[in-house]
């Protein structure tokens, strides 16, 4: 099991997550269903590096959207994976 960074994510334009990513890292980009399929059966686990940690990403299950990602709520909307940067 890897334990992945993640700096950056792409995003539709809807502004849905599609896939994330880490510059230089050679599973960089991830697809959002390979890494929710990662994530669920303890393959890599995936996080947003921070300065005052890391801000761990989890699978949601919405009866309505489906299955998505998001980060572990916090203090800060900085981390969060629609604020970070595209790639």
């Amino acid at each position: 099991m890897a334990d992945r960074a993640v700096r950056k994510t792409g995003k539709n334009s809807q502004g849905d997550i599609t896939r994330l990513c880490n510059e230089g890292d050679p599973w960089s980009p991830r697809s959002k269903a390979d890494a929710i399929h990662d994530i669920e059966n303890g393959i890599h686990t995936y996080h947003v590096p921070w300065t005052s940690g890391r801000t761990e990403i989890r699978v949601v299950n919405d009866s309505t959207k489906g299955k998505y990602l998001r980060t572990d709520r916090d203090t800060t909307t900085r981390n969060n994976l629609d604020d970070l940067p595209d790639c």
